[in-house]
Formats: C-alpha cells, sequence, structure tokens
C-alpha cells in the first residue's frame, strides 16, 4: 500500500475505496498500492468524485446535517439561461476545511464533460478555484478553516432536464458526502410557456377586478422599516395586446416606469399608455395608500376594474413602495385567456419588490443614487447588499410584500369555448353579475339584458332607468314567461358614487325661439359634456331635446306674407355658446294697410362642441432645463409646443411647467462683526500694546472661507519712565532680572523689586465682560512698599487688558 499527501482539499484525490485522514495539515489517502507491470484503470472524466464515499470511522452519522447546500430563494425549478447564487455553509459552531461542488445531470455518473451541467462563476478566488483535474467541479483555494463559502451558477440550456447540484465538505476527519439531503439540491427546469406570444381565441370580452392587497409591513418587514412616510404610491396599468409593454425583467425601464419607481408620479406613466391607442383597451389606476399598511377593517383594500378582448387580453401595472430608491411590485403582461379559447376565472399572485434599474440606492431611505449607465429591470434578492432591508445571509427568499387578486366578474357577448367552462366558473360569473334571483321558468328562452338605459333625471332628482330582452323562444305554452322590461331608480349623472365614471352632463340651455312665427312649430334646447368617463368610453346621453310649440294661432291671410326664412348663418363661436341669425323678407304686407308684424331677422344661441373638450395637440415635454443656479435651491423649466390648427380653437393646456430643484448647498463664508474700538495702553509708561476684538457671526459652511482673526494687537508708547536716579549697575542688574522675568512668564511683569518700588503678584483675571460676542479681562498689579527714593512714575500700580468670549452668540 502507497500513501498519498496533498495540501491542497482531499476530496479530489480519492480513489475509491479510501480512508482520508488529516495529520498535520496534510489530508492523505490511503490506496492500495497496484501491480507494477498493470496501469491503473481510468477513472473517466470525473467521475471518482461522484464515487468517493466515506469509509471506516470517517463515516457521517445518519441525520446528521450541520452543513447545507442552498441556492438562493430555495427555488424547485431553474429558468434555462438564469445565473443563482449558491451558498455552502456551516451552522454554528461548526466549519469545514475543504470542499467540492459540482452540478451533475440527473441519471448520468459524471464520466463524460457533457454530463455536466450550467457553469460555476467564482465570486472570492481567495475561498474558491476550479479544480485543476476536474475542471467542471468548484474547490477551495486554500485548505483553512471556513464557515460559508458562495459562487454563481448558471443554468443550462433549456432541453437539460433535472439537474443535482452536490457537495462534499471536510472537516478534520470527517467527511460529508454529496448524496447527504443537506448536500444535494435537486432542481428541474421550469416549464416556460411564452403566453403573451401565443394568440388569443376567446370570443366576446370578459370583465376583471383587480385587488391589490399591501402586506408590507413592521411587522412582517422589521428591518430598518420607515415609520413616517411609509405609502403605497397610485398604481398604474392597462389591459394590452402584446405587441405593447409596460415593463418587464431583463429590459429598461421607461420614463414613465422611472417616474413611478423614483417619484411614485404615475402620469407620465398613463400618458405613454394613452398614446398606444388600440393596443390599450383599458387604463387601470388606484389611488396611493398612506400609510402602506392597515388592517383591513379600517381600510379596504383597493380595486378596479377593467376588461379584455381577443386582442388585448394581457393586463400589466406597477406601484412603488415608498419610500425606496426606485423599488416596485407589479404583474407584467399577465394573459388572461387560456388555451382552451376561454377566459380565466382567477389569479392570485404574492408579490416581491423589483428594482426599476434608475437608481443606485440599497436602503429605503438612501439618497438619489442615480444609475449610469442605466440597469435592466430585476427582481431584488435577499443577498443584494447587507445593507438593504431584505438582506438574508443565507440567502433565503423574500417575504412578499403584496398578494393580487385579479377575478372574473362578467362575460360579455358571445361565448366561443372549446372547452365548456366548469360548473364553478358559471357560478362565479352568475353570483358576479348585476341580476336579481332569477325565477324565469326553463321552458322560456331569453336573449342577454340590453344596457341601462340613461337615466330619465339630468339633474339629482330621483329618476328611471330601463333595460330590455328579447322572448326568443316559448317552449311550453302553458307556462307564462316573466317580463321583458326591466326598471330600477337612478339619479343624474355625478350624483352618486357609482357614477363617478360615467359622462357628467351640464345643464340644458334654455329653449331656442319657435320655429314658426305663427301656427304650430318646433323649439329645441342643447346641452354639453362636462366630463367624459374614465374608462375612455363615449357619452350616450343625449345632448339636444326638441318639442312643438305654438305662435298665434290665428294665421288668417289677413296677415303679411313673407318668404321662408334662408339658412342660418354660422355659429358666432369656433367651440362653446354662440349666436346664430338668420332672415326673411315680406313678400306682401297686410291688406288692411298695418304694419307686418311678423319677425323677419331671427337669432338664437348655438352650441358648438366644448371648448376644453377639443383636443390639444400637443408636442412631448422638452426635457427639464438645467437648474437656475448652480448650488442650493433654485428652479427648472421645461416647455412643449401647440401643434393643434388655430381653427380648432383655443386651447387651455399648459405649455410651460416650472419645479423647484435643489443642487449641493452653497458654500457659505465666515461672517464677522466689526472690530471694536481700541483699548486702553496696558502700561502707564513706556511701551505697552492696545487690543482689539471681534466677534464670528456666521461660522463658515458647506466649504466656505474660514473665520480670520478675532483678536488684533498694537504697539503703544505713552512716556518715557523715570528711573529715579538709579546707578547703572542697578539698572543693569534690573534689566537682566526683566529678561529673565519676559523668558520665564512671556513678558509679565512680576512682583519683584521694581524702581523705588516692590510690587505685589498679578491680581487674578476679571470676569469677562460678556457671555459670548467678545468682552474683555483685565487684572492688577499694584504697590507693596515704596522706597524713598521711588519717583511716582516709577510705582504705578499696572493693569493688562485681554479678549475673552469672542464666540458667536
Amino acid at each position: 500500500m502507497r500513501v498519498e499527501c496533498s495540501t491542497r482539499a482531499p476530496i479530489k484525490h480519492i480513489t475509491q475505496p479510501a480512508v482520508l485522514l488529516l495529520i498535520t495539515g496534510c489530508v492523505c489517502a490511503s490506496v492500495p498500492e497496484e501491480p507494477a507491470d498493470r496501469a491503473a484503470p481510468s477513472d473517466g472524466y470525473c467521475s471518482w468524485i461522484t464515487r468517493a464515499q466515506p469509509h471506516g470511522a470517517g463515516g457521517r452519522r445518519e441525520g446528521f446535517s450541520e452543513f447545507r447546500l442552498r441556492v438562493e430563494g430555495d427555488p424547485e425549478h431553474y429558468q434555462p439561461g438564469s445565473t443563482y447564487r449558491v451558498s455552502l455553509y456551516a451552522t454554528n459552531p461548526a466549519y469545514f476545511r475543504g470542499f467540492t461542488l459540482i452540478a451533475l445531470k440527473e441519471g448520468h455518473n459524471g464520466d463524460q464533460e457533457e454530463d455536466y451541467a450550467g457553469n460555476f462563476q467564482i465570486i472570492d478566488e481567495e475561498d474558491t478555484q476550479f479544480m485543476t483535474n476536474c475542471p467542471p467541479a468548484v474547490t477551495e483555494s486554500t485548505p483553512r478553516r471556513r464557515t460559508r463559502i458562495q459562487v454563481f451558477w448558471t443554468a443550462p440550456p433549456s432541453g437539460s432536464g433535472c439537474v443535482l447540484l452536490k457537495a462534499s465538505i471536510v472537516q478534520r476527519k470527517i467527511i460529508s458526502f454529496q448524496d447527504e439531503g443537506s448536500l444535494t439540491k435537486r432542481m428541474c427546469e421550469k416549464e416556460t410557456t411564452d403566453k403573451p406570444l401565443l394568440d388569443c381565441c376567446a370570443c366576446g370580452t370578459a370583465k376583471y377586478r383587480v385587488t391589490f392587497y399591501g402586506n408590507w409591513s413592521e411587522k412582517l418587514h422589521p428591518k430598518d422599516y420607515p415609520r413616517r412616510a411609509n405609502h403605497w404610491s397610485a398604481l398604474i396599468g392597462a389591459s394590452h395586446s402584446k405587441n405593447y409593454i409596460l415593463w418587464e425583467y431583463g429590459g429598461y425601464a421607461s420614463d414613465g416606469v422611472k417616474q413611478v419607481a423614483e417619484l411614485g408620479s404615475p402620469v407620465k406613466m398613463e400618458e405613454e399608455i394613452r398614446q398606444k391607442g388600440d393596443e390599450v383597451l383599458t387604463v387601470i389606476k388606484m389611488k396611493a395608500q398612506w400609510p402602506a399598511w392597515q388592517p383591513l377593517n379600517v381600510r379596504a383594500a383597493p380595486s378596479a376594474e377593467f376588461s379584455v378582448d381577443r386582442t388585448r387580453h394581457l393586463m400589466s401595472f406597477l406601484t412603488m413602495l415608498g419610500p425606496s430608491p426606485d423599488w416596485n411590485v407589479g404583474l407584467s403582461s399577465e394573459d388572461l385567456c387560456t388555451r382552451e379559447c376561454g377566459w380565466v376565472q382567477k389569479v392570485v399572485q404574492d408579490l416581491i419588490p423589483w428594482d426599476a434599474g434608475t437608481d443606485s440606492g440599497v436602503t429605503y431611505e438612501s439618497p438619489n443614487m442615480p444609475a449610469t449607465p442605466q440597469e435592466k429591470i430585476r427582481p431584488l434578492t435577499s443577498l443584494d447588499h447587507p445593507q438593504s432591508p431584505f438582506y438574508d445571509p443565507e440567502g433565503g427568499a423574500i417575504t412578499p410584500v403584496a398578494r393580487v387578486v385579479v377575478e372574473r366578474i362578467a362575460r360579455k357577448g358571445e361565448q366561443c369555448n372549446i372547452v365548456p367552462d366548469n360548473v364553478d366558473d358559471i357560478v362565479a360569473d352568475i353570483a358576479q353579475e348585476e341580476k336579481e334571483e332569477d325565477d324565469t321558468p326553463e321552458t322560456c328562452i331569453y336573449s342577454n339584458w340590453s344596457p341601462w338605459s340613461a337615466c330619465s333625471s339630468s339633474t339629482c332628482e330621483k329618476g328611471k332607468r330601463m333595460r330590455q330582452r328579447m322572448l326568443k323562444a316559448q317552449l311550453d305554452l302553458s307556462v307564462p314567461c316573466p317580463h321583458t322590461q326591466d326598471f330600477e331608480p337612478c339619479m343624474g349623472p355625478g350624483c352618486s358614487d357609482e357614477d363617478a365614471s360615467t359622462c357628467m352632463m351640464s345643464e340644458w340651455i334654455t329653449w331656442s325661439p319657435c320655429s314658426m312665427s305663427c301656427g304650430a312649430g318646433v323649439r329645441s334646447r342643447e346641452r354639453y359634456v362636462k366630463q367624459f368617463p374614465d374608462d375612455g368610453f363615449a357619452c350616450t346621453h343625449p345632448t339636444e331635446e326638441t318639442e312643438p310649440c305654438t305662435v298665434n294661432e290665428d294665421c288668417s291671410p289677413s296677415s303679411c306674407l313673407v318668404t321662408e326664412w334662408g339658412e342660418w348663418d354660422a355659429c358666432s363661436a369656433t367651440c362653446g355658446l354662440g349666436m346664430k341669425r338668420r332672415e326673411r323678407m315680406v313678400k306682401m304686407p297686410p291688406s288692411d294697410g298695418s304694419i307686418c308684424g311678423a319677425e323677419v331677422v331671427e337669432v338664437e344661441k348655438c352650441m358648438m362642441p366644448e371648448c376644453h373638450t377639443i383636443p390639444c395637440l400637443l408636442s412631448p415635454w422638452s426635457d427639464w432645463s438645467d437648474c437656475s443656479v448652480t448650488c442650493g435651491k433654485g428652479t427648472r423649466m421645461r416647455q412643449r409646443m401647440l401643434k393643434s390648427p388655430a381653427e380648432l380653437g383655443e386651447c387651455n393646456e399648459e405649455l410651460e411647467q416650472m419645479e423647484k430643484c435643489m443642487l449641493p448647498e452653497c458654500p457659505m463664508d465666515c461672517l464677522m462683526s466689526e472690530w471694536s474700538e481700541w483699548s486702553e495702553c496696558s502700561k502707564s509708561c513706556g511701551k505697552g500694546h492696545l487690543i482689539r476684538t471681534r466677534m464670528i457671526t456666521l461660522e463658515p459652511q458647506f466649504g466656505g472661507d474660514p473665520c480670520p482673526e478675532t483678536t488684533q494687537k498694537k504697539t503703544c508708547k505713552i512716556k518715557k519712565c523715570n528711573q529715579g536716579g538709579i546707578n547703572s549697575d542697578e539698572r543693569k542688574r534690573r534689566k537682566e532680572d526683566r529678561k529673565k522675568r519676559r523668558n520665564k512668564q512671556g513678558r509679565e511683569e512680576s512682583a519683584d523689586e521694581l524702581a523705588g518700588c516692590k510690587m505685589k503678584p498679578w491680581s487674578a483675571w476679571t470676569d469677562c465682560t460678556k457671555l459670548c460676542g467678545g468682552g474683555i479681562q483685565e487684572r492688577l498689579m499694584t504697590a507693596k512698599k515704596r522706597y524713598k527714593n521711588a519717583q511716582l512714575t516709577s510705582c504705578k500700580d499696572r493693569k493688562e487688558i485681554r479678549a475673552c468670549n469672542v464666540h458667536p452668540c
């Protein structure tokens, strides 16, 4: 028997059977000797790794799982070509020294290169490297104690089937092998059906209600949860065709998506949706929610209704969770058409946040950091950044922050399902539609109810509306069939919350003059549309009414004869309310010679389309101008141009917008007060000094110029001091004393003898005259003993002054 040793990880040097031992940092494997005249059998491509098994005392105890192999998010399926973060870690206090990691197609033994699935990518070269004698495998760079390693794994292309990610662990004399449950991860290819590329074969239309349940709360997401200002922005979306994509993973955010993601504003997104014309059937909108979460018994979950048809059978929406850099939730191109040519009954989807790729922030309240260049839209993960509120060192799945429920509430038009709806679908439709208890006998066959008519009341007074159906067949004439008309109470447009999405009409304009000046005629009145429905449908309410009228019932021949009325002139207004006139001539005056009383000129009001309802043709908004300042608060502007012809009338849409902008704060230099007056000279004779001060009124900020000096001093000389006849030796001695005192006390006067007198020590400094803003302190030196030969000037009390408390108040 021979012994093979290596300072590298032992797993890659195992030959079956083998016993691994860890001796003084070297892993050794005892291998049966082969006869010298026989070549060792080939182990194939890397199959010796997959066949390596524990032996003897080194085997693991059953059920022992202190090591774990984990794929981020714990997915059961992989998306072909997608990249996943793979972690191999030990539970505390365990650790490992060596490891091997492979990805093997299920049912293959690793003898050939094509048996291995996907590709690994090294994250940290200090921890991991590819195995030199088995390139598909990842192993440790150096054998040392560690508790975790991470690598990326890119899934194989479509058609690869199920994959086994397998790890081996070396820890002292104990080896954990790949076939243990915690060290093997099985993932199968995710079945992908690219529904948006399929044509829808369903007939008629379907109506749905989408309900949004926000579950983003401090209880479920406690890390760094923003207690103030947490909210969901206004939700915006649409039902649309496969030719239009609002947003999608792997794509780039449009300007509208960016505005929702960063600012929570749906304005630009709605503008983009409406510009798609026939590609969109319904715009979906819900109001913002402040705060983000409240119990359902306090605030009902918001919802909206939308419709789909054969060409526009996809639904998308998004809403921002705020505050955040650019994080959102939503659905992208959810297909509500089934392969059986029917309409989906219900969709329930838990939502995790995704990153729009326009901002680089990693926390809820990160400062604005535009992503340059812009990144692709991607889902957030629990390993994005340690400071992320969703970070999980074990790479677990993010707890969903919202749930969306899409339910079918009605179908209209003929159904052409190849496979009939099941009983649950039929019951759901009947329960949701607006019907009374149906007691129609089975022998009576009716058409569907027509839409409700307009309300008989145009004001907020109660009125009625009607709907009808046709009796198609009566199979048993002895059984009567119920009514074919249905009535219900109603009010005029805009008088109830239910009518908020319907037409809002103006009041009726006064009746026009009777069409005849003599005898029976007709008159009319008009009104206009004040507000169109939110769903974009046309208004069906009448805008004109007529009724008979009679003027001067006695139309005898004795009256004057006039011609027929001429054509009406054009309305005096191009939009809104105006006037028009017409004329006629007197053909024959009355036979009795009286004046003809017939009107020859007629004027009446005319109503053109409402000025505000004429669509303004506008160019897109220009880019925002630069901020009006280079630092601090300023403004910026953007403009657009009117492209409508003048004959369409005045356009009241704004052509210029202004908003505030904020750049880094401007540097602020230090500000100082004026200098104070100079103080008195510090000496009563000889050379002294004067002092003056000023205070700091504003400290420098944001890199402004620092503050200059706050105290200035200058010399003063009042008069020469009289030495009092002291001889030269005495003067010399005193000069030397003064020199010593200057060196020791900084030119302070001492209590030593002066000419003709002996001085007391300096008194303590007085209290500062001001607490702030620059004050003055004084101290005194008084004569202790006067000698007979002392002169008045040489034995005088001394005083010193200095500045104090120069900091601003």
